[in-house]
């Protein structure tokens, strides 16, 4: 077989393994959860404001905000980030 397919093949059992609940060597990042209303509160932005400079909709940082929904992937790090460092994302945005 090609080692294509071998590494594919690799992965994949590794997968089952992992689903299977055996953890040993892979490695689980968990990015903390963020309170979006009080973090946009800190920002002293309104929600119009929030969504645009962070480029999600209205409807999705109010859902954000009441807990309806969560931000994932790459508005959860962006938030986080903002959190920890908002001068560096504040001067990233031109604010």
């Amino acid at each position: 077989m090609s080692e294509v397919y071998e590494s594919i093949k690799r992965g994949l059992q590794e997968a089952v393994v992992f689903a299977q609940g055996a953890r040993n060597g892979a490695k689980i990042h968990k990015v903390p959860t963020i309170d979006v209303k009080n973090l946009r509160l800190k920002t002293g932005m309104t929600q119009s404001e929030f969504a645009a400079a962070f480029g999600v909709s209205l409807g999705t940082l109010r859902r954000w905000e009441k807990g309806e929904k969560h931000p994932r992937g790459p508005a959860l790090i962006l938030l986080n980030l903002l959190q920890k460092e908002p001068r560096t994302i504040y001067k990233v945005l031109g604010k």
